[in-house]
């Protein structure tokens, strides 16, 4: 009776830590890394990300990234989680080809890895997430700026991130295969402010001194589009030039009211941090990859390459940027 007694203690005992061990297992680390630290559209996605891993309960974001624009800063980032021995990686690359080597080293030592946003090599990541169709957001923001321009027509001008960065260089060449729906517009140059406001507020002036009939600036990135509105504002250009692309409320509001930006678009950059986190993670949870559920966002499906995404863009302009900006 007694040796019985013992064995029960014993199988209670066994549960019971096996519960303890369970409850204080270390959380799943996901390093977030982004393309520079200090851009507003990347600290939205990091609350995002946050909010997916307290969600979770059992998830950890490291959110980190270069000062600058850069594949040899992200590169430096990724070395540090490797040696900090995170579970997955999910990063908008400042270059698809360059953090390829890298991210396969960390794919080997088991680290689960995604690209969202700006997408890096096939086989340099197990997926990847799109913040929207690549063609839905090419031709939208050629709608946009045939909308400013209107019937009248005239010069269109594209302002994107750097030469090497994936998304802008995709969605360049998607406005590009609608451009000849809209007869109105002629695209008469893309130039690359690199992500920097300084870099490209002087671009933006450039372009409207090298360009005197120049009619709507296009800028798909938000760091971009900001610099641009300025630089049309202090050249005292409002009303004879446009800037429309993608931005965020928060950083565009002003502008729109000023006169610069009519409307442009965007995603809602915290639920793409929110979708990141989330699909990083089931991934370290063995998920399925062509099928992922992705919380509060539902399931998101990848494509053989691997290649999924999250929504449409959504039009901002002076009926709705006020009530967006006070969120994000």
């Amino acid at each position: 009776m007694k040796f019985k007694k013992s064995l029960m203690a014993a199988a209670i005992f066994a549960m019971g830590m096996a519960s303890v061990t369970a409850q204080a297992a270390d959380p799943v680390r996901v390093g977030l890394v982004v393309k520079s630290l200090g851009n507003g559209f990347f600290e939205a996605a990091r609350d995002g990300a946050m909010e997916a891993a307290k969600e979770v309960g059992n998830a950890e974001v490291i959110y980190t990234g270069p000062t600058s624009t850069t594949a040899e800063g992200q590169i430096e980032s990724i070395n540090s989680l490797m040696a900090q021995r995170v579970d997955a990686i999910a990063v908008s690359a400042n270059d698809p080809d360059a953090l390829a080597p890298i991210l396969k080293r960390a794919m080997d030592r088991g680290i689960k890895v995604i690209s969202w946003d700006s997408g890096v090599a096939e086989d340099a990541r197990i997926v990847h997430l799109n913040p929207s169709s690549n063609a839905l957001i090419g031709a939208m923001c050629v709608k946009l700026a045939a909308d400013v321009v209107g019937d009248a027509g005239g010069e269109m001008a594209i302002l994107s991130a750097t030469p090497t960065s994936t998304n802008q260089n995709i969605w360049i060449d998607e406005m590009k295969k609608v451009l000849p729906e809209y007869s109105q517009l002629k695209l008469v140059d893309t130039v690359y402010g690199d992500d920097l406001a300084d870099k490209s507020y002087r671009e933006t002036v450039a372009l409207l001194k090298k360009y005197p009939d120049l009619k709507v600036i296009v800028a798909p990135t938000s760091v971009g589009i900001v610099a641009a509105a300025q630089a049309v504002a202090d050249q005292g250009k409002i009303g004879e030039v446009y800037v429309t692309g993608l931005g965020l409320p928060s950083e565009l509001a002003g502008h729109v009211d000023a006169g610069s930006v009519k409307s442009f678009a965007i995603w809602n950059p915290i639920d793409l941090g929110y979708s990141a986190m989330m699909i990083a993670y089931q991934l370290t949870q063995g998920d399925e990859h062509m099928m992922i559920e992705a919380g509060r966002m539902g399931t998101i499906t990848f494509d053989k390459d691997g290649n999924g995404a999250m929504s449409d863009p959504f039009v901002y302009d002076a009926s709705n940027v006020h009530k967006f900006a006070d969120i994000f």
